[in-house]
């Protein structure tokens, strides 16, 4: 069974940083793109950044220059460093992934930037 865990959430004040990951596991023969959404109260899912298989990323506006997506050798774990929070940050997030042809999401994990 293929799955996503996310780790690395939690509460920290504006300015703050936070690191989040998302380990893939189960049986894996082909890893595609992997990314990070995000969903605050009473708005919709949004992407907040994505890599490629073969390295290529993309940001959402609002966070570009103070979160980094990465992914480890193996490419079956992404990070996702953030750097700078603002209260506007605080949302679930969401790991997706392109695992064997098909797309799977994490549980989310909880982010709250506040003072």
């Amino acid at each position: 069974q293929v799955q996503l865990a996310e780790s690395g959430g939690g509460l920290v004040q504006p300015g703050g940083s936070l690191r989040l990951s998302c380990a893939a596991s189960g049986s894996i023969v082909s890893i595609g793109a992997m990314g990070w959404y995000r969903q605050a109260p009473g708005k919709l899912r949004e992407l907040v950044a994505g890599m490629t298989a073969g390295g290529s990323t993309n940001y959402a506006d609002s966070v570009k220059g103070r979160f980094t997506i990465s992914r480890d050798n193996a490419k079956t774990t992404v990070y996702l460093q953030m750097n700078s929070l603002k209260p506007e940050d605080t949302a679930v997030y969401y790991c997706n992934a392109e695992l064997n042809q098909r797309d799977y999401w994490g549980h989310g994990t909880q982010v709250t930037v506040s003072s």
